[in-house]
């Protein structure tokens, strides 16, 4: 069945909020409202923001909650066919996800079922995997478990950062809703079952996640430090008691004692197996340092990381 109108609400934020919505507009999408949210001054804004986008396009645009009792009203009034949800932040209540007459449906940056939940991109990298993806999927209440209407996957490679591997799933998500919406507007999109049991769920992450367990072997410490580097809080250890994030390291080979500093030119940290070179650094209070300009003023003698 070919719609006649296809009014949607869109709630988005981030950077794969603007693109998705651009796709959408570019296809002769109509969005009747965006809901997205106010920035949070406790993080950094790196990425573009949704509201400029309604703005620019003449599209209504609210920073409060969809679940709020006059927001699910005024949902309903505008009868819509879909809502999409890509990067919203807020869990969408069954009661709102039933509202759309053609149903409610969730741009996740992972390739479903794996990597369910929150920031999937962090935790794609700190765990080393090699690709990942974005899905399109009907919202229900399980948090990332509905019906899946299409997937993208992308490669990792062994020096990508979270941004890197970030930007790929933006891409990859708008290459999803690409194909997807003439779909969906036709009735002829694919509703596969997600076997929720043949993936995984991760939480959110926290600053404090990022401190470094030194008796752990250099590659995972190697991926926590490119999974959380710019523009996430970093990784990070204590040296005489100061707070030292890493921003950037590589792996080399040796052996010591966890945490101890073994050279300083190049900088070499000893773990649980293998060394780190560290490249960038920045200690609480300080600029960030290339490791040269951070052992002259920082080390001395300290040869330990904690």
């Amino acid at each position: 069945m070919v719609l006649r109108s296809n009014k949607l609400v869109v709630c988005a934020y981030h950077n794969v909020g603007c693109r998705c919505i651009e796709e959408l507009l570019r296809q002769g999408a109509y969005i009747e409202l965006i809901f997205t949210h106010e920035d949070s001054p406790a993080e950094e804004i790196w990425y573009e923001s949704v509201r400029d986008l309604a703005e620019r396009h003449g599209i209504p645009c609210l920073t409060t909650d969809i679940n709020a009792l006059e927001n699910m009203e005024r949902v309903r009034a505008i009868e819509p066919d879909f809502i999409f949800s890509f990067y919203y932040r807020n869990m969408i209540k069954p009661v709102v996800l039933e509202i759309p007459r053609l149903g409610s449906l969730n741009l996740h940056g992972s390739y479903l079922p794996k990597y369910r939940g929150r920031v999937p991109v962090n935790w794609v990298v700190i765990n080393g995997e090699t690709e990942t993806g974005a899905t399109l999927h009907y919202m229900v209440e399980k948090p990332d478990a509905g019906d899946i209407v299409d997937q993208e996957k992308i490669k990792i490679t062994f020096t990508d950062t979270a941004l890197d591997v970030f930007n790929k799933v933006t891409q990859a998500a708008v290459t999803v809703v690409a194909r997807a919406w003439p779909l969906l507007r036709e009735g002829k999109a694919a509703r596969t079952p997600m076997d929720i049991r043949a993936g995984n769920y991760r939480g959110g992450r926290k600053p404090e996640d990022g401190r470094i367990d030194w008796s752990r072997p250099a590659i995972q410490i190697y991926n926590l430090i490119r999974g959380v580097t710019h523009p996430y809080p970093g990784a990070f250890a204590l040296l005489d008691g100061k707070k030292v994030i890493i921003w950037k390291a590589r792996l080399r080979d040796g052996q010591g004692e966890p945490g101890q500093i073994l050279s300083q030119n190049p900088l070499l940290v000893c773990t649980g197996d293998g060394l780190l070179e560290l490249l960038s650094l920045q200690a609480e209070g300080d600029t960030e340092q290339i490791p040269e300009q951070f052992a002259r003023h920082h080390i001395g003698a300290m040869t330990l990381f904690e």
